[in-house]
């Protein structure tokens, strides 16, 4: 692999061109941030149910499962969820964060909150490692009509 590597180098170098090899830590995560539906369907009624129609989504489209025990999702306002012992599969694996309350599961897990967490007209959503690094973001501006997105 090296000398494929150094005999492309060497090709681009004598073609007056550069070579960029991506680097493991400027290749895409693999834990992401899939969707958010930040205003719940309907009235906000503040119901538990209302509540919980507000969620955010993360996906694994890494090759090996990951334990989300001490990541965690921080909103503008800085309120903090840490994930607890909960595992994501690999190769597309989401879970799903509500805001209301409710026992989690494999693919569900529950802020446990009693109000609304994201800004209807713009919010960003943080994702961090352990060690607080930021792994990925989600934002979304005030889009008229517009409830959930594509982070």
């Amino acid at each position: 692999m090296r000398r494929l590597l150094g005999t492309v180098a060497a090709f681009a170098a004598v073609l007056g061109g550069t070579l960029a090899v991506a680097s493991p830590a400027q290749a895409a995560p693999t834990l992401r941030f899939h969707s958010a539906q930040y205003d719940s369907p309907g009235k906000d009624t503040r119901s538990n149910k209302s509540r919980n129609a507000e969620w955010i989504a993360l996906v694994n489209t890494g090759k090996k499962a990951v334990n989300l025990k001490g990541w965690s999702i921080k909103e503008k306002g800085g309120r903090v969820y840490t994930f607890g012992s909960v595992s994501i599969p690999a190769k597309g694996g989401k879970i799903y964060l509500h805001t209301g309350k409710g026992t989690n599961t494999k693919t569900h897990v529950y802020w446990n909150s009693g109000n609304y967490l994201w800004n209807n007209t713009g919010d960003t959503a943080t994702l961090r490692k352990p060690d607080k690094k930021t792994q990925d973001t989600c934002s979304w501006g005030n889009k008229k009509g517009r409830t959930k997105i594509a982070c």
